[in-house]
C-alpha cells in the first residue's frame, strides 16, 4: 500500500439487493463496477425467494446478466420454510436465511412476528452450518415508544436470546447503526458477526431528515453511533465487515412521496462502493483496514475461499465525479453522492 494506490484482494459485499427483471439487468453489472467480486444476495423479491428452486433460478438469472461475480444466495424466513427445505438448500449451496421483521423495510410484509415458531428451522441451520441473517429492528409501536430511532436497540435482546438458544448457529446482525449494536455483537462471541454499510459510515439523522435519497432502513442515527461504527472498523475487529445494503429503487420512487405513500427506503452504493469506502475510511484514519473490512473478514466468517484465484482490485488516488444517474431497460437509478467528487477511483 502507498499513499496513492491500494490493492484489495477478493473484495466481497455480504449484503446486496439486485432486484429482478429489468431493474436487475441495470444494476447487477454495477457490482463489478464498484470493485466487488462476491455478492451475498438478498431474497426480498416480490414474491420473496422462499425455496431452493427459486433461489437457484434467481442465481442463474444473475449469472446470465454478469457471470464474473460469485453470487451467494439466501432464502427468506417465512412459514413455508421447513427443516427439510433447509437441508435441501444447504446441499444446493444456498448460504443463508434472511429474517425480516414484518413491515419494517422494503418488501417485508411477509416478515416474521415471532422467532419461537422457527426454532426447528434454526436447529437444522445450526446442524448443517447455514448462516442466519437478521434485519435487526422491531416494528414501530407508539404504545410502547418504539420508532425508527430506537427500533434497532430494542431488537438486540432478540439477538442475544437467539444466540443463547443456538450458540453454534452463525448469526449476522445486518447493517448495524448504533453503538449498542456494536457492543452487543462484540460481547456475544465468535459465532455472531455484523455487517456495516458505507452510507452509515457517512450519514447521521440530520442527513436523511428531509433528504429522500439518504433515507433507508435502518435509518442513520446519532453522531456517536456513527463514531462507534467507525471505531470498530479502525480497530480491525474480524467480526465486522462490509454489507453494503445497496438497495436500488426506480428514481421516481425515491424522489416522490405523498400523504398516503412514503418514498422508498434504500441507498444505492454498488457502482461506487470501493472508492466510496476508501474515501470514508481514509477520513477517519482507517484506510489500512479496507482490505480486511471489504473482503477478508467477511470471507472468513462465511467460510469462503481466500485463495489466489480471486481478482485483486486496484484503487488509485485522484478525483472522479459520481455519475448523476444510471439508465437502461427503461429503468433509472440514482446513486449515493450523485454528482459529488470521490477521492479514489478503480484502475
Amino acid at each position: 500500500m502507498s499513499s496513492t494506490t491500494i490493492s484489495i484482494p477478493a473484495p466481497a459485499d455480504f449484503h446486496v439487493h439486485l432486484r429482478d427483471g429489468n431493474l436487475a439487468k441495470l444494476v447487477t453489472p454495477h457490482v463489478a463496477q464498484g470493485g466487488i467480486s462476491l455478492a451475498y444476495v438478498m431474497p426480498n423479491l416480490v414474491p420473496p425467494v422462499t425455496t431452493t428452486e427459486r433461489a437457484l433460478a434467481y442465481k442463474a438469472e444473475l449469472e446470465r446478466i454478469d457471470p464474473s461475480i460469485t453470487y451467494l444466495m439466501t432464502l427468506y424466513l417465512s412459514p413455508e420454510l421447513t427443516p427439510d427445505e433447509i437441508r435441501k438448500a444447504k446441499a444446493a449451496g444456498i448460504a443463508g436465511v434472511k429474517s425480516y421483521p414484518r413491515g419494517v423495510t422494503t418488501n417485508s410484509d411477509g416478515g416474521i412476528e415471532s422467532y419461537e415458531v422457527y426454532y426447528p428451522v434454526f436447529e437444522v441451520m445450526q446442524e448443517v452450518d447455514m448462516v442466519l441473517n437478521l434485519h435487526g429492528e422491531i416494528p414501530s409501536d407508539a404504545a410502547n415508544n418504539i420508532c425508527v430511532l430506537n427500533a434497532e436497540a430494542s431488537f438486540l435482546p432478540h439477538l442475544e436470546s437467539l444466540h443463547k438458544r443456538f450458540p453454534r448457529l452463525r448469526i449476522v446482525l445486518e447493517h448495524a447503526t448504533t453503538r449498542a449494536a456494536v457492543e452487543a455483537v462484540k460481547r456475544l462471541g465468535d459465532t455472531v458477526a455484523c455487517t456495516i454499510t458505507a452510507h452509515h459510515l457517512a450519514l447521521t439523522v440530520d442527513d436523511w431528515a428531509g433528504q429522500a435519497f439518504h433515507f433507508c432502513k435502518p435509518v442513520a442515527k446519532f453522531p456517536d453511533d456513527r463514531l462507534a461504527l467507525r471505531e470498530v472498523i479502525a480497530e480491525g475487529h474480524p467480526r465486522f465487515f462490509l454489507g453494503s445494503d445497496s438497495a436500488p429503487h426506480p428514481a421516481h420512487r425515491k424522489s416522490t412521496s405523498s400523504p398516503s405513500q412514503a418514498c422508498a427506503a434504500g441507498v444505492y452504493t454498488s457502482p461506487i462502493l470501493l472508492p466510496l469506502l476508501a474515501q470514508l475510511l481514509e477520513s477517519f484514519g482507517a484506510l489500512d483496514q479496507l482490505a480486511g473490512f471489504a473482503g477478508a473478514h467477511g470471507r472468513r466468517f462465511y467460510k469462503q475461499d481466500l485463495g489466489q484465484s480471486h481478482p485483486t482490485v486496484k484503487l488509485n488516488k485522484g478525483p472522479k465525479l459520481v455519475q448523476e444517474s444510471f439508465s437502461a431497460q427503461g429503468e433509472t437509478v440514482i446513486p449515493f453522492w450523485a454528482g459529488k467528487e470521490l477521492d479514489w477511483y478503480i484502475d
